[in-house]
């Protein structure tokens, strides 16, 4: 059993089957022994992003984000103080916030991060696309 991390990018491609997705992430996503989480960061992206009105979404972004993540069986994820000590830690190869705060959650909760991000891919953490 392998324990992985959605990027932000990669849940909202998964909710709607985007192209962008790799076929490895496709079978990572459907594959009933692997355990994927969604991180209390991309669900704070997500709400930020809806209510700046640069992510406008169907339904109302708490429900919408509940919703596919239970149609998808994927699992919330906790922010913890021990995955915000690794910030500190970080070199400065990616300046977005929510993605280098889901580098260091990966880091220590020892998780696969699922990403095509290039920036994220430069540091010290496993990663798939």
């Amino acid at each position: 059993m392998n324990q992985y991390l959605l990027d932000t990018c990669t849940f909202l491609w998964m909710i709607k089957d985007d192209p962008a997705l790799s076929d490895l992430i496709k079978e990572i996503l459907i594959d009933p022994k692997n355990t994927i989480y969604l991180s209390a960061i991309s669900t704070s992206e997500i709400l930020l992003k809806n209510s700046l009105g640069k992510l406008p979404l169907p339904h109302p972004a708490h429900q919408f984000i509940r919703q596919h993540r239970e149609k998808h069986h994927v699992e919330t994820l906790p922010f913890q103080e021990e995955d915000a000590e690794i910030l500190q830690r970080l070199p400065a190869l990616h300046r977005d916030p929510f993605d280098r705060f889901l580098i260091c959650q990966s880091i220590a909760q020892n998780l696969i991060l699922l990403t095509n991000d290039k920036d994220i891919q430069k540091y010290p953490l496993r990663t798939f696309w």
